[in-house]
């Protein structure tokens, strides 16, 4: 059984590459930054392969075609975010931002549905956020980003199931998680360690776990969390209006100082 998993280096993605070899799964680690794949090939039991290669360059997802027949799980995971007012946001990371979080995602979901299905087999994991529920004013291109993920697997989760096809898609929908997120969306999620906090910001091999074991399950939208499913629960109560407001001064603390 072999696992392919791209943002692999850190985060959700590291600890989802660690919980799947302690499971038996040889790992495909996809990642720009080789030193942090080497760590963790090293760290690892079962088989590693490191690829060192950027999902937001078309060429580099295209790399990928060539092994995905082989591959039985397929997560989808790079991606970040850019936090502050729109029009003060600079467009050349909102740009990397979609041909990351979007066209990478997009292009990568192609390639291995299409090699799945072929096979009639595999399992596919979608990393979108509880941002894809939600409008975003301060986060609006990552929030927009997530909503284009959670809406892409839906879609396709559809079309596998009136084909009757084995392949399953999944969508993971974390809300804040303790990573390296924070530091590249220069955004402050505040203190993990005391009173709401310690609720609401998950630690990554929890969620890593989580998410595994419903996608080895057959659960379709994931949200760990319970503090985040009553989120997405009143997300249907309230007009976008009233979410947005409240969202904004949910993100207008976040500023890093």
């Amino acid at each position: 059984m072999k696992a392919l998993i791209t943002g692999a280096s850190s985060g959700i993605g590291r600890d989802m590459a660690r919980y799947l070899s302690q499971i038996g799964y040889d790992i495909v680690a996809v990642a720009r930054r080789e030193d942090r794949l080497i760590e963790l090939k090293n760290e690892l039991k079962t088989n590693v392969e490191i690829m060192c290669l950027d999902i937001s360059k078309k060429e580099d997802c295209m790399k990928l075609e060539d092994i995905a027949s082989e591959i039985d799980i397929f997560i989808n995971n790079a991606g970040f975010g850019v936090f502050g007012k729109f029009w003060e946001g600079s467009l050349s990371e909102e740009l990397n931002l979609i041909e990351t979080n979007v066209k990478g995602l997009h292009t990568l979901t192609k390639i291995f549905v299409k090699a799945f299905k072929e096979k009639n087999s595999g399992k596919i994991l979608n990393v979108a956020s509880l941002a894809a529920f939600f409008p975003g004013p301060l986060f609006s291109t990552y929030y927009a980003s997530k909503a284009y993920v959670l809406r892409l697997s839906q879609g396709i989760m559809e079309e596998l199931k009136k084909e009757k096809s084995n392949v399953k898609i999944s969508v993971l929908c974390p809300g804040p998680v303790n990573t390296e997120f924070g530091d590249v969306a220069k955004v402050n999620f505040g203190d993990n360690d005391k009173g709401i906090r310690k609720m609401v910001i998950l630690n990554s091999d929890y969620v890593a776990k989580y998410a595994i074991d419903k996608m080895l399950k057959g659960k379709e939208v994931i949200v760990p969390g319970f503090i985040m499913k009553c989120a997405v629960f009143m997300r249907h109560l309230l007009p976008d209006k009233i979410l947005s407001k409240i969202i904004y001064i949910i993100q207008s603390k976040k500023f890093t100082k």
